[in-house]
């Protein structure tokens, strides 16, 4: 069965180990700043400078870590910001991307008190985008051509979910 626990620095090896690329790597974690080639300090970094970004990940009894996802407020009890989800390649098609946005979702609402958590994925990102609808986000616009990997522009969709929908 597939549990949520806090982050820890010793997970962040396995998290640098599921990017294998510069694309796969601005997939995941879109312009938060992150460089090729991508590594545990990166990640570690990321953690010290925003300390109120909440991070979890996936794991399976006392196993490896399957997954990861963080909320950082961007309106304290307004909105709330879902991000960095990835799934290992271990988790991939076994509810680990599900249990843990899901459960972020729980986090954000009930104990960060959110109205409204949003994201943003890339249009070419379908699984994710099926997964985010599966769990009651809804769409709200597109960013065109807002980030360049490899030459090529991608364009990102917004999401969000209202805690009144996640409610229902």
């Amino acid at each position: 069965m597939i549990e949520i626990r806090g982050f820890r620095p010793e997970d962040a090896a396995a998290v640098a180990s599921w990017v294998d690329g510069p694309a796969a790597l601005a997939t995941w974690s879109g312009n938060s700043g992150f460089g090729w080639p991508f590594d545990a300090g990166q990640l570690l970094a990321l953690r010290a400078a925003q300390p109120g970004r909440r991070m979890f990940v996936a794991v399976e009894g006392d196993g490896p870590p399957l997954g990861l996802v963080t909320l950082l407020p961007d309106r304290p009890g307004w909105v709330v910001r879902l991000g960095l989800v990835i799934v290992a390649p271990a988790g991939r098609g076994r509810g680990a991307g599900a249990a843990m946005v899901g459960e972020a979702l729980r986090v954000a609402f009930e104990e960060m008190g959110a109205h409204r958590v949003d994201l943003g994925v890339y249009l070419h990102n379908t699984g994710a985008t099926r997964l985010y609808e599966r769990l009651g986000f809804r769409h709200e616009g597109v960013r065109r051509e807002m980030t360049l990997v490899e030459g090529e522009w991608w364009s990102a969709a917004d999401m969000s979910i209202l805690d009144r929908e996640w409610r229902r």
